[in-house]
Parts: C-alpha cells; sequence; structure tokens
C-alpha cells in the first residue's frame, strides 16, 4: 500500500455499493473511495462542520491568548517522520498511525491492527514513551487509542532562599482516544478526547482536552489540506489556587507532490489564536549587550509557519527533512548551533515491520532522538 494514498479496506459485503476502481499500487483488496451514495450527503453535513470550526475558532481567537502558559508538552509529537519534518504536521496522509497524534482526521481504516511504540531522548534529559493503536469501525469509521508518558528526569529541590533541599521528580501522562469518519471519498473528519495527569514533586494536575480536525484530501492531485482546533478544555484538578489554561490553538495545514517529482512538500501554519509572537535575540548567545526584541511582520509570520519536505519514491522507505523558525528563535538567547531548527528523519518498513528514526539539535547542548517502532497485527496474525 502506498504511502501517500488515502485507501480504505473493503468487506466482501460492501464491493455491490462501490464502483471497484483497483488501487493504482495494485494492493489487494485496496481500493480507492468511489461510493456513489455518499455524493448527495455531505452539503448539510459540511455546513455543520463548518459552522463548528467557525464557532471554535470565534471562541479561540477570544481566548487564546493566555492559552500557551502550561501543558506545552502537548505541542510535541509523538512520530519521527512529524518531528523530522519540523515537529508540526497536519496534513500528511500516510500509512502510520504515528501521524495521526495531531490530526484525528488522519486516522484511517487503512490502518486497522497497528500497533506502535515511540521513545525519544529530550532536552536537559527528559525522557518521552507510548503506544498507539488502531482498529476499524465498520464501513468508514475507525478508532484509536494512546497513552503517552513524558518524564523530565530528577531536578533541584530549593527553598526561598536557594538553598537545596533535595531533589524532586516531573512527569505528565496523557491517556487518549480517537474516532475517525470518512464523510465522503475525499472528506474525513476526526476528534481526539484526552486525559491529562501532571505529577510535580508532592503536587497533582488533572485536565481534559479535545482535538477537532478535518482533512480532505485529492488523491488525483495528492492534496491534502486539513485544519485543526486544537486543545480545547481545561483543567479538572489544579496544582493549587492558580488555574492552568491549555494550550489551545489553530492550525491550517497543506500537503502535495507535483507531477512525478517524488517529494511531497508541507507546510503548517500554526499558533493562529495570536499574531505576535516576538522573541529576544543575542546574536550568538555570547553578546554582552542588551537583547532586542524582535516583533516584526516577517518574524512573525514564518514563527507560525512549519516547513517540511519528504521523499516518497517507495512505500517501503522514507527521508524527510523540516525547518521550524519558531524552534530556532525559541533558542536565540542560547548558544545555538548552524542546525537549529531544522530536523532529519528516515524509516523503513520490511512486510509487516516498520522503523523511524529523527534527530534534531535546538542547540549545541540539547540533541533530541526520537525512535518509532510499528507493526501491523493483521499482517502477522
Amino acid at each position: 500500500m502506498a504511502l501517500n494514498k488515502r485507501c480504505v479496506i473493503l468487506s466482501p459485503d460492501l464491493t455491490d455499493m462501490l464502483n471497484r476502481d483497483k488501487n493504482p499500487n495494485g494492493a489487494v483488496g485496496a481500493y480507492t473511495y468511489n461510493i456513489n451514495i455518499w455524493r448527495s450527503l455531505p452539503t448539510s453535513t459540511l455546513r455543520r462542520a463548518l459552522a463548528l470550526m467557525v464557532l471554535c475558532a470565534m471562541v479561540l481567537c477570544a481566548f487564546g491568548r493566555d492559552g500557551d502558559q502550561s501543558y506545552s508538552f502537548l505541542n510535541i509529537t509523538s512520530s519521527s517522520k512529524i518531528y523530522g519534518l519540523g515537529g508540526m504536521n497536519i496534513s500528511l496522509v500516510d500509512d502510520d498511525i504515528m501521524t495521526t497524534d495531531q490530526n484525528p482526521a488522519l486516522l484511517g481504516q487503512e490502518m486497522s491492527g497497528q500497533l506502535a511504540l515511540n521513545y525519544m531522548r529530550y532536552i536537559g534529559g527528559s525522557n518521552f514513551a507510548g503506544l498507539r493503536y488502531g482498529q476499524k469501525v465498520g464501513a468508514h469509521g475507525t478508532w484509536g487509542a494512546a497513552i503517552q508518558y513524558n518524564g523530565y528526569g530528577s531536578m533541584k529541590e530549593t527553598d526561598e532562599s536557594g538553598n537545596i533541599s533535595g531533589t524532586f521528580s516531573a512527569q505528565d501522562v496523557s491517556f487518549s482516544g480517537q474516532y475517525s469518519y470518512d464523510i465522503t471519498d475525499r472528506l474525513r473528519g476526526g476528534i481526539n478526547i484526552k486525559f491529562l495527569y501532571s505529577a510535580y514533586a508532592g503536587y497533582t494536575a488533572m485536565a481534559l482536552a479535545t482535538d477537532l480536525g478535518i482533512n480532505y484530501y485529492n488523491d488525483e492531485k495528492d492534496l491534502s489540506l486539513s485544519f485543526v482546533a486544537a486543545n480545547l478544555g481545561g483543567q479538572i484538578k489544579k496544582f493549587d489556587n492558580s488555574y492552568d489554561r491549555l494550550p489551545i490553538d489553530l492550525r491550517l495545514g497543506w500537503s502535495q507532490t507535483f507531477g512525478s517529482l517524488p517529494i511531497r512538500f508541507s507546510v503548517t501554519a500554526w499558533n493562529l489564536t495570536k499574531w505576535h509572537m516576538p522573541y529576544y535575540e543575542s546574536g550568538d548567545g555570547t553578546d554582552t549587550g542588551d537583547f532586542k526584541r524582535k516583533d516584526n511582520f516577517s518574524s512573525n509570520l514564518f514563527r507560525h509557519l512549519v516547513f517540511g519536505a519528504d521523499l516518497v519514491s517507495s512505500p517501503n522507505w522514507y527521508l524527510g527533512i523540516g525547518y521550524n523558525y519558531k524552534t530556532r528563535t525559541d533558542m536565540s538567547t542560547y548558544s545555538r548551533s548552524f542546525v537549529s531548527g531544522f530536523s532529519i528523519a528516515g524509516g523503513i518498513r520490511v512486510k509487516a515491520f516498520g522503523v523511524g528514526i529523527a534527530f534534531a539539535q535546538p542547540h549545541t547542548g540539547a540533541t533530541t532522538l526520537m525512535l518509532n517502532l510499528s507493526c501491523n497485527l493483521r499482517d502477522l496474525l
């Protein structure tokens, strides 16, 4: 099955409803969507979906300004491919269940039976790990489940005077359930509900978050467009007397190949609930002068955008590269390296098994590495 094609695995009793146009890649039992009965359905459904998205946009624009202070771990992907494409991508249509963590509308029946593990060595000695699984439901639905652990290692505990009194640990755990549905042959919607548990020293907190996503995919042009309202929700148990907001966000994504060129280009726009995203520039981090505040049009524009390109010439392997200007400029007060903001990824697939790896170096003292392992239980059994 080609990595960049959206397919559905059909049961024999559905074949009478379909015009069985065989998948161009010749996958046995896999056909592109061509369900004539759905052609007249989308109008009212799409209106409701668009109305919901507009309502979400209004709410997010009103309340999203202060929503980026806590739970920032929700913006860290568990997919090595997406991490290698800049760390943010909501439009990548692939036969890889790990790519669905940032957009539930990318979850599809082609991922049924997939089980995937992820591990990441992150900044400051942090270690992240998780598990994800997907299963089809009926002819057009798919559900998924995941658990993700983010551990930040051991930290020094001090009193008000700065005296060290011991050490403490901090961790975040996310339990999530996903559901997606094929609205038409080119349009898919999805929802992701997450229960969040945080434990920092002797304090704990809990929260609920929801992602709403929609994806349009034109297989003739290999064009994918997505919209996501991310991290809607709030805390249900506070750390103390203060309330921490979730990093609610609006995101847009585009991915496409052109002609016979086996390279897929992606651009993702995020943090769309606010325009101004200033940062402080200090050269290479050794400048002893005053920091310079950057808040012009071009810096704000590019801090909202993530760029990626991946080689899709074969369903058995891939290579990808990404650039995240926000990551690079966030590291401007540190001794960032030449490759700060860039990331790379690669992976192979052998029968039912897949391996993916990604690498990035935000600054000279922080090398990050992510590993994905996956298998398709249906192929094994």
